[in-house]
């Protein structure tokens, strides 16, 4: 490969450089292709200077005249005039003043355009424009036709990049503007099949990287998704899809949680029935034992499943695979492919004296979280602590106030802006009463006559940064102090027991976290038929990763049973070559700022939501979810990848 040269003019890339030093540009896709060219948003990367920049040009600015939404002129007009000379240019019909037409073109749509198509897309040409003039001027020149290149292209933009599902959330909040909410529904459930519960639950990463937080603040993404969802259960509508034509054979899956439900769903949209085996008695998983019905309505999430059952699936409950049936029985049940979607449901250790000793009053967050789903009061008394800092921790210490409990107190050997909560679930439980103790380490637990008195503490400080890049804290010598209570959880973290659901499988390695080894795009196992993801692949995640994992599955599934064969597809590694980009800029100078705050739920008063497990938000009204969509910028990003 002949190396070439880096521009990137505009953004936060690198910069100008003769040779480009940055591994983060050199990328294989499958079948060992490698990245010769990159042109997107912040401008164009050039490291194979055999790339025909001009046809490049050309190819980037068709897509870019397909995805232009025609709502502004500069863009609409721009494109189609731009995409038309640069073909001409190509075609071996170029003219005198099409450079500099090219130019004032662009640099007009750049300036005026109102969405991120016509902001951005005018970038890399003009970027090309400048340090490859001489290649433009002879190609007008010499009046030779040009051969097209090999090119790969998607469309993204920061929100749905830094979706683990990729939902397209900038259309689906152009639906709600304009009044379409099935039509915005359907876009949702192309890669969400689940909107109400993660419309109620999911840690939106996507606001975290709307670029409307560098003017006020982001888009209340994750309710409108709540909203569209919300709306078709009040008018009592169905979806609008349905099955397509059924293919032969039936597909297993162990699991009726986020990664499971997803890959039936997803096979029942390829046409292929499935069985789930599930451990409890109702699906979802951790997000149905797991997650509170103040936050998750158990009665909205077993509609949400409903839906993937009429796609085709059938459960069945209380079946532990690895103990009431194996996976070699299973697939002796003529199942044409597995997979495997467990959760972690195992608590991790607190190291803490006395955990172990079986004391009255002790509970791991997990085990306390799944009986109050059940409808117990698993712990009694009137003084709690939790130990934890997630948003388990947040479930356990709510909870905790919503069976009785006067005193709850919350332990964090950490500060609050580490928490890894979300930010709403710690005001909220602070709104409710919680205290929060900050830079506190369990030591142990008092016990007297084998019931839990108190939990012995140590104060921390924070010293230098660990592995993580966090400060690590460090103890206070001779700091110790107790905090009286009658029940102790500690909720630090789960693990996942797929060792127990795969005992001695050939050909199925597990890892030292007691995951499953696979494959980083197909999700499939050493096994042929076997494949897997969520927690059991990654370890414990959200819920959102978790029904990608499942979306990915059913994909790749469908490929090896079509085709006998697996490998992966180019989408999926443009989206990881566009993650490695950074669609997201949080150094971005945007013109304005200060216009208008973001739209909130409406909540119950504190006082009076913890008396029971009602669901705490109402959710957004129409008004507030049509004026909360108009917020958005459409910051739509257009990649092409020349191999």
């Amino acid at each position: 490969m002949d190396t070439g040269v880096l521009f990137s003019t505009w953004g936060h890339w690198s910069g100008e450089s003769a040779k480009p030093q940055h591994s983060q540009f050199q990328f294989v896709f499958g079948g060992n292709r490698k990245l010769k060219a990159f042109m997107g948003w912040d401008g164009i990367i050039v490291l194979d200077t055999s790339v025909d920049i001009i046809d490049m040009c050309r190819e980037y600015m068709l897509r870019a005249k397909n995805e232009s939404c025609g709502q502004c002129f500069p863009c609409r007009l721009g494109t189609e005039e731009m995409s038309r000379i640069l073909q001409r240019i190509c075609d071996g019909f170029g003219k005198q003043g099409d450079i500099e037409r090219l130019k004032d073109l662009a640099y007009l749509m750049k300036d005026s355009s109102k969405c991120g198509i016509g902001e951005t897309t005018p970038r890399p040409l003009l970027d090309a424009l400048q340090h490859y003039r001489d290649r433009f001027e002879s190609a007008i020149a010499d009046k030779q036709r040009r051969f097209q290149g090999n090119y790969l292209y998607k469309i993204t933009a920061p929100c749905t990049d830094a979706c683990p599902s990729h939902l397209d959330i900038p259309k689906y909040v152009e639906n709600i503007r304009l009044g379409r909410l099935e039509e915005s529904l359907a876009v949702i459930r192309e890669n969400c099949p689940l909107p109400g519960t993660i419309g109620r639950v999911c840690v939106r990463p996507c606001e975290f990287h709307c670029r409307r937080t560098l003017m006020d603040e982001a888009i209340s993404i994750k309710s409108l998704k709540r909203f569209v969802a919300d709306q078709e259960i009040a008018q009592q509508a169905e979806p609008t899809f349905s099955p397509p034509p059924r293919k032969q054979g039936r597909v297993a899956i162990i699991g009726a949680g986020p990664a499971g439900l997803s890959c039936a769903f997803y096979l029942g949209r390829l046409g292929y029935q499935s069985t789930i085996f599930e451990a409890l008695p109702e699906p979802g998983g951790m997000a149905a034992v797991g997650i509170p019905d103040y936050r998750l309505p158990r009665e909205l999430l077993r509609r949400e499943v409903e839906m993937v059952e009429k796609m085709g699936a059938e459960i069945r409950y209380n079946v532990r695979v690895g103990q009431d049936i194996t996976l070699e029985q299973i697939k002796d049940e003529g199942y044409r492919a597995v997979f495997v979607g467990v959760g972690a449901h195992e608590p991790s250790k607190m190291r803490c004296e006395g955990e172990d000793a079986g004391y009255e009053g002790f509970m791991t967050g997990v085990e306390y979280l799944r009986r109050i789903a059940f409808g117990q009061k698993p712990l009694q008394g009137k003084k709690a602590v939790v130990v934890g800092g997630g948003n388990v921790a947040m479930d356990c210490v709510r909870s905790s106030l919503r069976l009785g409990f006067d005193e709850v107190n919350l332990v964090y050997r950490r500060t609050m802006s580490e928490m890894p909560a979300d930010p709403v679930e710690i005001e909220e439980a602070q709104e409710e009463g919680v205290t929060f103790n900050f830079q506190i380490q369990p030591v142990r637990i008092v016990a007297e006559n084998g019931k839990v008195r108190a939990l012995e503490c140590l104060r921390m400080q924070m010293g230098e940064p660990d592995a993580s890049g966090r400060r690590r804290p460090e103890p206070i010598n001779g700091s110790n102090f107790e905090i009286e209570c009658e029940a102790m959880i500690p909720a630090i973290g789960q693990t996942c027991s797929v060792d127990l659901v795969l005992p001695d499988e050939r050909g199925i390695e597990l890892t030292r976290w007691k995951t499953i080894e696979v494959d980083e795009y197909t999700f499939r196992t050493g096994q042929l038929r076997v494949f897997g993801g969520g927690d059991c692949a990654t370890g414990p995640a959200t819920l959102i990763e978790a029904l990608n994992a499942g979306k990915k599955g059913a994909k790749y599934i469908n490929q090896f049973l079509d085709q006998s064969t697996c490998y992966s597809e180019d989408d999926d590694h443009m989206e990881k070559l566009i993650a490695r980009m950074q669609v997201y800029n949080s150094d971005e100078k945007l013109p304005y700022h200060g216009f208008e705050k973001r739209a909130r739920q409406q909540a119950l008063d504190p006082a009076r939501r913890i008396k029971s497990f009602a669901e705490v938000d109402s959710g957004l009204t129409r008004p507030q979810a049509v004026k909360e969509a108009s917020r958005c910028l459409r910051c739509y990003r257009i990649a092409l990848a020349a191999l």
